[in-house]
């Protein structure tokens, strides 16, 4: 059976049920496409990672500025943006210094012999300049005031990294067992190093106030002092290899942390915009926030494309109905039509999607109006089992995973529970599965009158949106979105609309979704 779709300025997402097992699923679609001038603002947090080589990716559309590319007597061990985000400087185990963009050379150790490696550096938001520490706390200060060291200390454990006050007079440095040293303006907020940790701590990042910090092991735990908040770690579910760093949202409502590999994990409000999972030349070092526009890396279609999302609704029994004729750029495809179940003819339109394919899962935290969960922690869970069951369901079908990934969120009050924090850790928990899974875009499918029911007016993570919106006019849909839902009270995720479903009655049949990239 369908339900009607609601229409006009007010429409919402579409609501499909199909009954499987005495599963009720929802079936509708997800999309990847550019972040339109409306979703995206001209400066959106976003971030820089670096590899050893001293090879640079923004992702976000943070700026590139270059990159190393004369041959390097020590690798590259850590990175800083400067204060006005418009370039960033790069330092080596010797204390060697790269700078780009606006970045100021102001000096480097790596014509000096030092007791031991440089492992970090951090900006000082002062001035034009930075400081480097070495594991030995070493502290080298060049265009920055220098504020103390460690150098001449006996230290239980060498340091890792550093952080610098949001006012230039003073910076914390950490060591591998979470012990934390504070100098100048900087306040010691607390620390782990009385505690029994399963994996040392890599990194450090600090609250905009400079009111707290927080602390990352390499297995992704996240350790909150101060007025840190804390958003959840990667400890439960272990990227594939060690964190080796953490970056804080500018406004204090997330943090980024990078693996080896560069995996990047988002908490909180931190906007997720893609990953190099592949690796560039050397292992990812260092992550850094930096400003960017929110346009995805690699977007999946060009602006101004058209396109259907279908689902096994379209083929029906035995996967023997006729999906729309080419020409079409956009095709996305239904993986799971609800938590656990798998579409029967998502090969079948996989094939037909061809190279615009994207994937996406009906979501929901009810079954059979029976809640699949009942606390934030299982509801997590039960998000990422969720899609990772989808994920691999779907590779078992020999369809290409490493595409766009959407959730697909509607339905209140029947595949939703009342509860918007145990709704909002089911997403969080499917968003993170997938990001684990190697995903490098993962949106929400939504409307802008069925989200803030299911997620509620604070959880509006800067996640890519796909705007379910029958108007029949996708261009203004793009550009008026955010304002049409500020103006009605109102919230969509953040992270830019990328796509609208404009209609659904598009195709020779008119009875399919007709998708629109923004």
């Amino acid at each position: 059976m369908r339900a009607s779709a609601q229409r006009g300025l007010a429409a919402g997402a579409r609501t499909r049920v199909v009954v499987a097992l005495a599963l009720l699923a929802l079936l509708l679609a997800p999309v990847v496409i550019r972040p339109s001038a409306a979703g995206a603002t001209t400066s959106v947090p976003a971030y820089r990672l670096v590899t050893s080589a001293g090879i640079v990716q923004g992702f976000g559309g943070v700026g590139g500025y270059g990159e190393v590319t004369a041959p390097l007597n020590q690798p590259v061990v850590g990175e800083a943006t400067t204060h006005n985000g418009g370039g960033f400087w790069m330092v080596a185990a010797d204390g060697g210094i790269f700078s780009f963009g606006d970045a100021v050379f102001h000096g480097s150790t790596g014509a000096l012999h030092l007791n031991k490696p440089v492992v970090g550096m951090a900006a000082d938001p002062a001035t034009t300049g930075y400081w480097l520490v070495a594991s030995d706390g070493g502290v080298f200060s060049f265009g920055a005031p220098f504020h103390g060291s460690t150098g001449g200390y006996h230290l239980n454990e060498p340091v890792v990294g550093m952080a610098a006050t949001p006012d230039g007079g003073g910076y914390w440095l950490v060591a591998s067992d979470g012990g934390v040293f504070s100098f100048g303006d900087a306040h010691f907020h607390g620390s782990t190093g009385g505690y029994h940790l399963n994996e040392p701590v890599v990194g450090m990042a600090a609250t905009p106030d400079g009111g707290g910090y927080w602390l990352v092991a390499s297995d992704g735990g996240v350790f909150s002092f101060g007025d840190a908040h804390y958003y959840g770690s990667g400890a439960a579910n272990p990227a594939p290899q060690p964190i080796v760093g953490i970056a804080a949202d500018p406004a204090g409502n997330g943090y980024w942390m990078v693996d080896a590999a560069g995996l990047v994990l988002n908490f909180g409000g931190a906007g997720y915009f893609g990953s190099d999972p592949n690796g560039a030349p050397g292992p990812v070092v260092a992550i850094a926030t930096a400003p960017g526009t929110g346009v995805s890396h690699d977007p999946a279609y060009q602006s101004g494309t058209y396109g259907y999302d279908v689902s096994n609704w379209q083929l029906g029994v035995g996967c023997t109905g006729s999906l729309p004729p080419p020409p079409h750029t956009i095709a996305i495809v239904e993986a799971a039509g609800a938590p656990f179940y798998e579409n029967p003819c998502l090969a079948t339109e996989a094939a037909w999607a061809g190279g615009g394919l994207n994937l996406y899962i009906f979501l929901g935290n009810i079954q059979s109006g029976t809640p699949s969960c009942t606390s934030s922690s299982a509801c997590y869970q039960w998000g990422y089992s969720a899609a990772v069951d989808a994920f691999t369901k779907a590779a078992a079908a020999g369809v290409n995973t490493s595409v766009g990934w959407w959730l697909d969120i509607e339905g209140y009050g029947t595949f939703w529970q009342a509860s918007t924090a145990l709704n909002d850790a089911t997403i969080q928990g499917a968003h993170d599965a997938l990001v684990h899974e190697g995903v490098t875009t993962v949106g929400i499918y939504a409307s802008e009158l069925n989200w803030t029911p299911i997620a509620g007016s604070s959880y509006n993570p800067a996640f890519p949106v796909w705007l379910a919106w029958y108007t029949g006019n996708p261009t203004a849909n793009c550009t008026t979105a955010y304002s049409y839902a500020q103006a009605h009270g109102v919230s969509l995720p953040s992270g830019g609309i990328w796509l609208t479903q404009y209609t659904d009655a598009a195709g020779p049949n008119q009875n399919v979704d007709g998708d629109y990239a923004c």
